[in-house]
């Protein structure tokens, strides 16, 4: 939240006006330090205040659907945090609430706006690594706080909820296709519960595959690197850039081991939860679909769910299969 809020704060086309929490003076405390207005003891009072045009869900994984569906039914628009549920049967229940009640829904996807990322995608598309054939990636941390939520599985802890699906996201832009079969290997810690603590998968897609490894028990880093017929590309962190900063992208055209046809872009300075705070609030006032539509963030959840699925069974499993049968 130290990251997110203040980001927001800082967009042209939103105001953030409060802050709850089960905990009331939580709440007051969360507001006097990000200078918001009005502080809330509960979701449901904040809920119920008709001064509140828009909500963003940050909760645990399990309260995304309940409590994006309250937010809705009480006329609230919903940006919620990724992944948008638990699986694809919540994210579909979390569409039809959405066309129940005419609100607008998003997944906080934050990296889908992101300059480097649309320059990613735009360099690709336009042939600078030739044929994209490969995207291969790492996302991990270390924590081994019982007490964290993402080490909670009830709560959807796990590193495939929490990281891993970056590497779904981002290769589903880049590649602008689905994976048609995924096959998964996850390694699960018994003193959390068997949250996934190491997962590998890898996405077969109609041009080419991409293999991501993420964990909650490795030394904190991340990559993402895109590999053509006659190049490479990358962002140079890939995920979490500094707010307000600069970023880099990296392009090789392979010439040499040494990096000889390495060139860099550096992209000016932005935050990336500022434009995605921006880019919901335009939907909502001029009519558009969230950066991150509903549509997309099952896709998303279909594919997680079938690497959790591939591992379970020790074959391929179809992201497709997955979203007819929840459907």
């Amino acid at each position: 939240m130290t990251r997110v809020i203040p980001g927001m704060q800082a967009g042209e086309c939103s105001e953030i006006v409060g802050i709850a929490s089960r905990d009331r003076r939580r709440a007051e405390a969360a507001a006097r330090d990000l200078g918001i207005p009005k502080a809330y003891g509960s979701y449901e009072d904040m809920l119920a205040d008709p001064e509140i045009d828009a909500i963003y869900n940050p909760l645990p994984n399990h309260l995304h659907l309940p409590w994006s569906t309250r937010a809705a039914e009480r006329g609230k628009h919903v940006l919620c945090e990724k992944p948008i549920g638990l699986n694809v049967r919540e994210a579909l229940e979390l569409m039809a609430v959405r066309d129940r009640t005419g609100v607008k829904i998003g997944e906080g996807f934050m990296v889908q706006n992101h300059p480097q990322w649309l320059r990613i995608v735009e360099l690709v598309r336009g042939g600078r690594i030739g044929q994209l054939r490969s995207a291969v990636g790492t996302f991990s941390y270390f924590k081994l706080d019982a007490g964290n939520i993402r080490n909670i599985r009830e709560y959807g802890g796990g590193g495939l909820f929490d990281i891993g699906c970056y590497h779904i996201k981002t290769s589903r832009m880049v590649f602008g296709e689905e994976p048609v079969r995924v096959c998964a290997a996850i390694t699960r810690d018994p003193q959390f519960g068997n949250i996934d603590m190491l997962t590998s998968a890898i996405l077969e897609y109609p041009s080419g595959h991409c293999v991501f490894t993420c964990s909650t028990q490795i030394m904190l880093q991340q990559s993402m690197r895109f590999f053509g017929s006659t190049g490479r590309i990358e962002a140079e962190i890939p995920f979490n850039p500094t707010p307000g900063g600069t970023s880099r992208v990296l392009i090789d055209d392979g010439r040499d081991l040494n990096g000889g046809g390495l060139v860099t872009e550096e992209l000016p300075a932005c935050d990336q939860y500022t434009i995605q705070g921006d880019l919901f609030s335009r939907a909502i006032r001029e009519g558009g679909e969230p950066p991150v539509p509903l549509e997309d963030a099952v896709r998303t959840m279909a594919v997680i769910d079938a690497v959790f699925l591939s591992a379970e069974t020790g074959r391929w499993e179809c992201p497709a299969d997955v979203l007819r049968a929840a459907g």
